[in-house]
C-alpha cells in the first residue's frame, strides 16, 4: 500500500496549484496513488474540456507534483 505521508505530500502539491486552476473555473482531484508511485488525477470544471488542459497537466500539475514529491514516477490525467 502506498505511504499515506506520500499521498499527503501529493495533496499539498495539488493544493498549491489549485488557486490558479480555480481562477479559470477548473480544478484537479487526486484519484489514486499507485504502488509504483504513479499519481492519477482528474481534471474537473473548465479544465476538463479546455483545449489547453494537456499543457496545464504537463507544465503545471505534473511539474508541481514532481518538484514537491520527487519520489513520484509519473502523473496521468484519467480524463485526458
Amino acid at each position: 500500500m502506498p505511504d499515506t505521508e506520500l499521498r499527503s505530500r501529493v495533496e499539498e502539491a495539488l493544493k498549491s496549484i489549485r488557486p490558479y486552476l480555480e481562477a479559470d473555473g477548473g480544478n484537479v482531484e487526486l484519484v489514486e496513488l499507485t504502488e509504483d508511485r504513479t499519481v492519477k488525477v482528474e481534471l474537473t470544471g473548465a479544465c476538463k474540456s479546455c483545449s489547453m488542459s494537456m499543457m496545464t497537466m504537463k507544465a503545471g500539475i505534473e511539474e508541481t507534483i514532481k518538484r514537491s514529491v520527487p519520489e513520484i514516477k509519473s502523473v496521468i490525467a484519467i480524463n485526458n
